[in-house]
């Protein structure tokens, strides 16, 4: 009994006072944050460029982190949270194609004032872009040439990604724990004896389905992306080098799980 003659309980947190030993700006390294978007111009847009991207690569952060969670469980045989965990990306990569919107309120020639400034840095190389493309199976070991200013950090990072597991990996691991071949000529009889047989491989079609959105919402960002650009410069050359729009809505038609794509047409 506690000295007033009440049952003992849980101490209670005293918030305010704990708060005074993490601020909220000290938690969250607000100061270093904010000081990171540096215009090179002093165009009123940049700073909207600036910030549009960052938030990108935050959130690229953030999905390269729960796809190596979900790829884990899955190997793991735990297909509940690489479920859960797809749904938090699922809903990211969403926030992904709703933020080009933002960025489309800058007119072409609020952008020309300071495009010239960014040469030839450009989203082409984003280090952290290309690592998710790999871990969810768009592996192609070019790109590793046409990172000319990258350091050796981020460089071994996409080596490392390109040698180990794809997402597509670890779910032919979740067929095989369950029985089910997965042998380049197999697979695809595997795929449909689960689509057809919901009542013992449920599971296993919903996580297949949670791919297909990862590998949807992904294209969907990639057309979006490629419509905003031809917004903004047409038809001009990328500021890294590349055709620019061309060669975005080029990579409009690639899938991360093309075997998923297919197995509709066997259905």
């Amino acid at each position: 009994m506690g000295i007033d003659g009440d049952a003992p309980g849980p101490p209670r947190r005293q918030f305010g006072e704990e708060g005074g030993l993490l601020s909220y700006g000290g938690y969250l390294r607000l100061p270093e944050l904010l000081a990171q978007q540096r215009p090179q111009s002093q165009a009123p847009d940049e700073l909207l460029f600036i910030t549009i991207h960052q938030v990108y690569e935050l959130w690229f952060k953030l999905l390269l982190h729960e796809l190596e969670g979900a790829r884990e469980a899955m190997f793991a045989g735990e297909l509940w949270q690489a479920r859960h965990l797809f749904r938090r990306v699922h809903a990211v990569e969403r926030v992904l194609i709703e933020q080009v919107e933002v960025l489309e309120t800058m007119t072409p020639q609020d952008f020309m004032a300071f495009r010239a400034n960014l040469a030839p840095a450009s989203g082409f190389q984003s280090v952290q872009f290309r690592e998710l493309e790999f871990l969810s199976g768009l592996r192609d070991e070019r790109y590793l040439s046409s990172f000319r200013h990258i350091s050796e950090e981020e460089l071994a990072r996409l080596r490392r990604r390109l040698a180990e597991p794809t997402l597509w990996d670890a779910y032919l691991t979740a067929l095989s724990r369950r029985g089910l071949p997965v042998s380049d000529k197999e697979i695809m009889s595997s795929l449909l004896a689960v689509a057809r047989n919901r009542g013992s491989y449920d599971d296993l079609w919903q996580l297949a389905e949670d791919l297909l959105t990862h590998d949807e919402t992904a294209a969907l960002w990639r057309m979006r992306h490629v419509q905003m650009v031809e917004r903004q410069i047409g038809t001009k050359s990328g500021t890294g080098g590349s055709t620019g729009a061309p060669y975005l809505r080029g990579r409009t038609r690639l899938h991360y799980f093309p075997l998923l794509w297919e197995l509709r047409a066997w259905l």
